[in-house]
């Protein structure tokens, strides 16, 4: 009798579980067989992210409660989770390249990268801090090892190092914060602190709980890199290998993103005032750093950290809303942001010349007349990521600001636009590179696995407006299953 309601009970958690399970046996294998297996390891990654992705839309419809109701699996998880396993199956699908040229071939990669989209995927479905905190550390600490993988490097070393000790301080950050809110409701579930905060007026538990909320929301923000935790994202992305950085730069965000959609509007809605406060300051902030640091520089790798710091203020818009409509624009927001990081991406890691990775924007110049096709779909990329019509970042921007604005947020919306000009000044000063510079020696041939990358997310990205409903209409179900 036990095991017929067992089943059913780890329903809801059947991805995680066949993720986990799915990472551990690749880790024998590999520890038994060596390093020949990595490529086997990879390709069978990519499948098991696959079968997860598989198995998260067969779950049932509805929503799926397990272990006491700290995992929630709805429509909002279900959606996240999938941008999710996308973006990492990508990162491992570029980066397979790029690991046997520079004779970098681990079969650890693979599974550190299922490892934590394992966490990712518990982040995105916790209901309560426990839970949530478990997600993140899970998530993170496969991160960390990831991003110092290339132990020849200095650069990677170190990259790995700052990830680490910030990573410690805002976890730490992050479960002071968890400690006050527990301390001044009683409970660590979402549904019962949104119930506490509702009860406890005014006063000094007020007080506690929105002290204990900023120290959360410190932890939150050093995970999707908004300002002012945003200082390690420069150093990482330039000093971690360049197909990490795509990883980092796509798939931990999505769920940095999830928790705190969830944690805001489940746990805290009734006081919306408080959190919207801290919210609208570090959407402005990270906006206006992400369009002013990024101008100087010269380094591609460098400039697409700002780009994505700049990009999570534009989500965090969404969010400051407090709303179903600004929920919609998040996790239409995200999904754009996935499809044009990797497209981005892919173009970057082909910049390979005489054997050696280049990553100055400097090297991208002429590339119109030595790679027409490549210098497009870059040129449409940044395009989009400035959010110039009809590309798919324009609408994207669009959803956000739409939200911000029917919840009477006019000056965040106003900011918005602001800073988005001026960050389109550094995407179209990479454009007037490739297409008006004399020629630098060409790059060698892209390989066909970015090549796939960048045919699917550049097409979506110049083709989204031409039907754009599935998405819209799948990120709205998705909210509303917050609400």
């Amino acid at each position: 009798m036990t095991e017929t309601v067992e089943i059913p009970a780890l329903l809801p958690a059947l991805p995680e579980i066949v993720l986990a399970i799915g990472a551990m046996v690749l880790l024998m294998v590999g520890a038994f067989r060596g390093e020949q297996t990595a490529k086997g390891i990879e390709g069978a990654a990519i499948l098991l992210l696959v079968l997860t992705g598989l198995i998260v839309v067969l779950l049932p419809a509805g929503k799926l409660v397990t272990f006491g109701g700290s995992f929630i699996v709805d429509g909002f998880a279900r959606f996240l989770k999938l941008l999710a396993l996308a973006g990492s199956a990508a990162a491992i699908l570029m980066s397979s390249n790029y690991l046997a040229l520079e004779k970098r071939e681990t079969f650890e990669y693979s599974i550190l990268i299922l490892l934590s989209t394992t966490g990712m995927m518990m982040l995105i479905s916790a209901a309560d801090l426990i839970a949530l905190y478990l997600g993140l550390e899970l998530m993170s600490l496969a991160l960390y090892v990831v991003a110092a993988i290339d132990r020849d490097s200095v650069r990677s070393t170190e990259a790995g190092l700052k990830y680490f000790v910030l990573g410690a301080l805002s976890s730490g950050m992050l479960l002071y914060g968890a400690s006050l809110i527990y301390g001044f409701t009683g409970t660590v579930s979402f549904a019962g602190i949104a119930n506490a905060a509702s009860q406890g007026g005014g006063g000094t538990a007020s007080l506690g709980l929105v002290f204990g909320l900023v120290f959360l929301f410190a932890g939150f923000c050093f995970k999707v890199s908004a300002v002012p935790f945003h200082m390690w994202t420069p150093d990482v992305y330039e000093g971690a290998p360049t197909p990490i950085t795509a990883f980092f730069a796509a798939a931990p965000k999505v769920a940095g993103i999830a928790m705190f959609v969830r944690t805001t509007i489940v746990a805290f809605p009734g006081i919306l005032t408080q959190w919207q406060q801290i919210v609208v300051f570090v959407a402005i902030a990270s906006m206006a750093l992400g369009a002013f640091a990024a101008i100087g520089q010269k380094n591609i790798k460098r400039l697409m950290a700002y780009s994505s710091i700049g990009h999570m203020g534009f989500a965090l818009v969404g969010l400051a809303a407090g709303t179903q409509q600004g929920v919609h624009g998040v996790l239409v927001y995200m999904a754009i942001y996935v499809a044009m990081t990797l497209g981005a991406f892919a173009c970057i890691l082909s910049m390979r010349r005489d054997g050696q990775m280049v990553e100055q924007i400097a090297d991208l110049a002429g590339l119109a007349r030595t790679k027409p096709t490549m210098a497009f779909f870059f040129a449409m990329l940044l395009f989009s990521l400035a959010g110039v019509p009809p590309l798919a970042g324009f609408f994207a921007k669009f959803y956000v600001f739409l939200a911000a604005i029917q919840a009477g947020l006019f000056t965040l919306a106003v900011i918005g636009v602001v800073t988005s000009v001026v960050g389109a000044y550094y995407y179209l000063a990479i454009v007037k590179t490739m297409y008006f510079d004399e020629p630098a020696k060409p790059f060698e041939p892209m390989p066909y696995e970015l090549k796939a990358v960048l045919a699917v997310t550049g097409l979506f990205n110049l083709l989204f407006f031409v039907y754009p409903s599935p998405l819209i209409e799948a990120a709205n179900a998705a909210a509303k299953s917050l609400f």
